[in-house]
C-alpha cells in the first residue's frame, strides 16, 4: 500500500480544514461548495477513502502515528508480537502412545 508524504497530507487536511469553515459560515455560496467538495475529494484520494469525513479522520490519525502503527489500524487486525500457528485439530499428532 503506498501512502503519501505526510506534508501532503498535512496542507491537503488544513485546506479541507479551512474550506469547511469557509463553507459553513455561507452554505449557500455555489464556488465554495465547489471548492469545498474539491478539497474533500483529494483528501479521499490521498487516504483512500470514499467518505470526505473519513479521509479527514484518517488523515489526523496518520499525522499524529506511526506509519508502521498506522498500518496496522487500517488492517483492522489485532497483531501479536508471537504469532503462533496451529495446525487445526485434525491435523495435530497426539504425543501419548498408542495402544
Amino acid at each position: 500500500m503506498l501512502l503519501p508524504a505526510k506534508a501532503e497530507v498535512a496542507r491537503a487536511l488544513r485546506r479541507y480544514r479551512a474550506w469547511e469553515r469557509v463553507m459553513l459560515a455561507s452554505p449557500h455560496d455555489r464556488t465554495v461548495r465547489v471548492a469545498f467538495e474539491d478539497s474533500g475529494y483529494t483528501l479521499c484520494v490521498l487516504m483512500g477513502k470514499r467518505c470526505a469525513r473519513e479521509a479527514a479522520d484518517a488523515a489526523e490519525r496518520y499525522l499524529r502515528t506511526t506509519l508502521v502503527s498506522y498500518l496496522r489500524e487500517q488492517d483492522g487486525r489485532p497483531r501479536s508480537r508471537r504469532s503462533a500457528r496451529r495446525a487445526p485439530p485434525s491435523e495435530r499428532r497426539s504425543t501419548a502412545p498408542r495402544p
